[in-house]
């Protein structure tokens, strides 16, 4: 009997490859770039089961095109490039990565608030450029993160992680959700408030949530403008979730003191953005959950989604497990 054929748009971990080629015959696109749209949709026409990623865009009208289609694995935990609905009406599984990337994408949201509010980076250029002569009292002062506050809005997994690394630092922490939850608040030591009690009252604002129509902008020239003039914000959550040009001149006329961001919009960077020329702001390659060990798990997980689908069995991470429904 022919193993069912499956299109990997992306080399992963070689854990993933190994338990999949024991099950499927293998479609894999090798280059460094992701695959074009029309070549991703010709190579899914054909494939029973799809592993993607954010890079690529699986929206209705490839969804609709891939006759043989039955299950698509996201190699992350965020789906916003995938057309859920469309999937879910063909009877598609979608499965994704959710839990694993928490301990990581915490730590690095930490790395970055730290490099900015101590300047980490600017120093690091600081040196390099000859520019250290001696010791001084006001050169390239930052902020004290220890007694400082805290705003943490979208309270899901990785918030409340960061959260729990916040305690051992004596901040006070300041949460925003759509939802309320008291056991957290008595476990972690944090207080509920609303958005705008918290842009204004917050030294360091981080972002976890997920990118929806009401989180498009969340974070705009309104939100900059309540800002404390010391305040620091971190995006390891999604581009979109912010304001770019709101950002670049919140940053520029020193409305706010910094920003470190580990995603924007769009991705990658383009290198002509003067978002770039801003020596308050740190920019990474959307690396929050690169891990060996988190990269690792995504690929074992993202390999027994797709096994599960295309033997007919129930996803063990489905992102729309509305599927199963009779």
């Amino acid at each position: 009997m022919d193993k069912p054929h499956v299109f990997i748009t992306r080399r992963i971990p070689d854990i993933g490859l190994e338990m999949l080629s024991e099950h499927v015959e293998i479609d894999l696109w090798e280059e460094e770039l992701p695959p074009a749209y029309d070549v991703l949709r010709e190579r899914t026409q054909r494939a029973d089961g799809l592993l993607c990623l954010l890079t690529d865009r699986i929206d209705k009208e490839l969804i609709e095109n891939s006759a043989r289609l039955r299950v698509i694995s996201q190699y992350a935990v965020g789906i916003d490039n995938i057309d859920i609905d469309s999937a879910t009406k063909r009877k598609i599984p979608v499965g994704h990565t959710p839990g694993v990337l928490t301990d990581a994408t915490a730590d690095f949201t930490w790395a970055l608030l730290m490099s900015a509010a101590r300047r980490v980076v600017e120093a690091d250029a600081f040196t390099r450029e000859g520019k250290w002569k001696t010791w001084g009292p006001t050169i390239l002062l930052g902020m004290d993160v220890a007694r400082s506050t805290l705003g943490i809005i979208g309270f899901g997994r990785i918030g409340q992680a960061v959260a729990r690394r916040a305690k051992g630092f004596d901040m006070r922490i300041l949460y925003y959700d759509n939802k309320r939850l008291p056991e957290m608040e008595e476990t972690l030591g944090v207080e509920y408030v609303s958005l705008e009690t918290l842009i204004k009252e917050a030294d360091f604002i981080s972002l976890h949530v997920p990118l929806t129509p009401n989180t498009y902008h969340l974070i705009g020239e309104k939100e900059f403008s309540m800002m404390k003039k010391e305040a620091i914000l971190i995006n390891t959550a999604r581009g979109s979730v912010v304001d770019q040009e709101a950002l670049y001149h919140a940053l520029k006329e020193r409305k706010i003191r910094g920003a470190a961001i580990d995603v924007t919009d769009p991705e990658p960077i383009p290198s002509n953005s003067p978002l770039l020329q801003l020596p308050n702001l740190i920019i990474t390659p959307h690396i929050a959950s690169a891990s060996v060990q988190s990269r690792t798990q995504m690929a074992v997980m993202a390999a027994e989604n797709l096994i599960a689908g295309l033997q007919g069995k129930r996803l063990p991470f489905c992102a729309n497990p509305q599927v199963y429904e009779k």
